[in-house]
């Protein structure tokens, strides 16, 4: 049976994960110009540009961490769903370590090369800008990587709902759903870089799926009843422990 408590922990650290995370896309610096050299001025103009990646890192780590738990919350014991889900535990896993380097990259290396690039003399402003533009080009791969792994990992548990039916398929699909669109935007990222009009697009959406199943996987879990067979057994291993005959 599925662990009632274990699936509302990992809907509440889901939920206040994802509502960290696009909290902080509303302040993050940013230019209408899609160009590399009008995004690098407008990262060097800001003052927040740490606190908002390290926040943005925060609630990525909480939904890695949400995911986790749903692993044992759906408490698969044998079979192919529980390969299912193990794996999907390591692709999360493997998802929250390349965001920890994504936001590395992104949130102090990057920060440092720009306001370098920003504050060099003329004789220096190339160098600076290529030294900077290296370090965009890496963040798009290790973040490229990062949205793959963490599709997978939805997919996968997506899969594992869908099959063993421990909570309402619909949560499936829509998780799964969420997870096929990262592995596109993850793809897009690789191919035509970070400032694709399609990555936007394609962003909205996996932000409002995701906010459709994991309110829904909240609901369902605070909604959810201990199982009959719990209580009797329970109720039965107390009898037998007090009774001394």
């Amino acid at each position: 049976m599925t662990d009632r408590n274990a699936l509302r922990l990992s809907g509440t650290l889901l939920l206040i994960g994802l509502v960290v995370y696009e909290a902080l896309q509303f302040p993050h610096p940013g230019s209408p110009t899609p160009t590399d050299q009008a995004q690098f001025a407008a990262y060097a103009m800001s003052s927040s540009w740490a606190a908002i990646h390290l926040g943005e890192f925060l609630g990525v780590a909480i939904t890695t961490a949400g995911l986790l738990v749903l692993f044992f919350a759906l408490n698969l014991s044998q079979g192919i769903p529980r390969w299912l889900g193990f794996f999907a535990a390591i692709s999360a896993g493997v998802a929250g370590a390349l965001a920890a380097v994504v936001y590395a990259v992104d949130g102090v290396a990057l920060k440092q090369a720009v306001d370098a690039w920003a504050s060099a003399p003329a004789a220096e402003q190339a160098t600076r800008f290529a030294s900077a533009e290296a370090i965009r080009w890496l963040e798009t791969g290790t973040r490229s990587y990062q949205e793959f792994t963490s599709g997978l990992a939805l997919v996968l548990f997506a899969t594992t709902i869908v099959w063993a039916a421990r909570i309402a398929r619909p949560i499936g699909y829509l998780m799964g759903l969420s997870g096929l669109l990262l592995v596109v935007m993850s793809w897009v990222a690789g191919t035509q870089g970070l400032g694709a009009s399609a990555r936007g697009v394609l962003f909205e959406i996996v932000i409002l799926s995701s906010a459709v199943w994991t309110i829904w996987l909240l609901v369902v879990a605070w909604r959810m009843k201990e199982p009959v067979e719990g209580v009797a057994r329970a109720i039965n291993d107390r009898i037998v422990s007090t009774n001394p005959y």
